[in-house]
């Protein structure tokens, strides 16, 4: 079994990769950052013999994608597990002072990128009559916060496209599955700010947030469930995060 992995250079996605490497799967990594991908690749390769191909994508680019799934098609055939886990933020201003050029990036990575994976994939999981799509979608997707919206609003579609696939692809075999993880401590807060580390260590301050490790590990629980067992969805939360919004009183 093969997995394709997005944004598969840092944060949830590498820890994908690892622990998917570490259960002896082979692997498909793909991000914009190709010198981390060679390198997560060979390092994986050596550690647990596994076969690791890295490809350079911007999975916003329909098609260059379309290119690699022809170029490359001896190995998306072999793909059974497809990890949709591309998506950022950018801003936290509010709508009347918001940038469309920030808008248009978060939509199409968080949900036009998402739709072209996927469909590179479909006919190829329908035709064996197997497969397991893993969407990584976020709290952001079940409940709005201050000036989340345009980001919440891409996360709300990914929990939309998630639960209309089940429906789609009903009697197909394919098992469909959404992890909504709460806070998590990657780079995503610094590309949120423009790479301003203050601000991104700020919104970690006083609180333990979950670790890539703790979404990948459920990802992975996720897939080796049995093809009878579908898990539709996991929402994961840091002790210490008791919902999105600001922190509530704590008990002493």
């Amino acid at each position: 079994m093969s997995v394709f992995i997005s944004g598969a250079s840092s944060g949830i996605g590498e820890a994908c990769a690892r622990v998917f490497a570490a259960a002896h799967h082979d692997l498909v990594l793909v991000a914009r950052r190709e010198d981390r991908l060679q390198k997560l690749a060979r390092e994986l390769h050596d550690q647990f013999g596994i076969r690791a191909t890295p490809i350079a994508l911007d999975v916003r680019d329909r098609a260059k994608l379309e290119v690699l799934a022809q170029t490359h098609a001896e190995v998306f055939q072999t793909v059974d597990v497809l990890i949709n886990n591309a998506g950022l933020a950018k801003g936290r201003d509010v709508i009347q002072k918001g940038r469309p050029e920030d808008w248009d990036v978060v939509i199409d990575t968080n949900l036009k990128g998402l739709l072209y994976v996927t469909r590179a994939f479909l006919p190829l999981m329908i035709q064996k009559r197997r497969g397991h799509i893993v969407n990584i979608g976020s709290v952001a997707g079940q409940w709005v916060y201050q000036n989340g919206n345009v980001y919440c609003a891409s996360k709300f579609g990914v929990r939309a496209l998630t639960e209309s696939l089940r429906y789609d692809l009903h009697g197909s075999g394919i098992r469909v599955t959404e992890i909504s993880p709460g806070m998590v401590k990657t780079e995503f807060s610094q590309v949120r700010f423009g790479g301003d580390q203050e601000k991104a260590d700020a919104i970690y301050a006083g609180r333990t947030p979950l670790t890539p490790l703790d979404i990948a590990e459920s990802v992975l629980w996720c897939v080796q469930r049995p093809a009878r067992v579908n898990i539709q969805e996991l929402v994961i939360f840091p002790t210490e995060q008791p919902g999105v919004h600001p922190t509530a009183p704590v008990v002493r």
